[in-house]
């Protein structure tokens, strides 16, 4: 990055124009590249010929930085930064970026930047505008006063800090009230169990989205990780029929 932070990734790329757009993965929050779904869908990616884009926010994984300094705007400009290092210019081909849970916010952030250049999203439990569906009105005064909320984490020993800086760049990024200027394809696949995203968000997301071809596919007994062998199998039949879609207009 221009500041001198180094970001990981991990990048393969396409066997040619034919095999479609690039693959770009991004991770929820507190997350990394080495998630199941994350490197599922590389794998097949790298079995099938298709180019695709794994990364490491900063502050997160392998990445250099301190958690606590992340936020939207700049994990925004890390992909866009990576996917311009590593896949060249806007005329170096389309793009198909995959979100999941905070990722899927970012992925809206990310996908509005690239404009021409996207040829579609996908997204997983996607949790656009959590900072506001997502806290108490007291945890909002506490972050308004720049202290970090602490809650309870499901997925592992620690808690889990949200930051005030996170959340007040956040709230700059609110996307559910008013239409969304994407025209791309839009596929969003949402557990109907999930405890930590309402599957109404996908509702309201596929509703201000601009785009007509917009789907949303509700796993009734699906929680929020998506992450069960039919869950996976699930997600690579979505990524793959857009890909499918993308190459036969090509």
């Amino acid at each position: 990055m221009p500041d001198g932070r180094q970001i990981a990734f991990r990048h393969h790329p396409g066997a040619g124009p034919n095999f479609g757009p690039t693959l770009v993965f991004l991770p929820g929050y507190m997350s990394d590249m080495d998630g199941g779904k994350a490197t599922t869908v590389f794998e097949r990616a790298v079995e099938t010929g298709h180019g695709c884009l794994l990364l490491d926010y900063s502050g997160c994984g392998s990445s250099e930085g301190d958690f606590a300094d992340g936020s939207l705007s700049q994990w925004r400009d890390e992909v866009l930064a990576l996917v311009d290092a590593e896949l060249g210019g806007p005329k170096n081909g389309p793009v198909i970026v995959i979100g999941s849970s905070m990722g899927g916010w970012l992925m809206l952030l990310v996908a509005q930047a690239l404009e021409d250049r996207l040829a579609g999203i996908v997204g997983i439990a996607a949790a656009p505008d959590f900072s506001t569906w997502g806290f108490t009105d007291e945890q909002k005064v506490r972050l308004e006063r720049g202290e970090t909320v602490l809650e309870d984490n499901p997925y592992g020993p620690e808690p889990t800090p949200t930051y005030a800086k996170f959340w007040a760049d956040a709230q700059t990024h609110l996307m559910l009230h008013e239409p969304i200027p994407l025209d791309a394809p839009v596929r969003l696949l949402h557990g109907q169990q999930d405890a930590d995203v309402p599957w109404e968000i996908a509702m309201a997301l596929a509703k201000q989205l601009r785009s007509d071809d917009v789907q949303v596919t509700l796993v009734k007994d699906g929680d929020h990780r998506l992450s069960r062998d039919q869950d996976i199998e699930l997600l690579l039949r979505t990524i793959w029929s857009m890909l499918e879609t993308q190459e036969a207009q090509t």
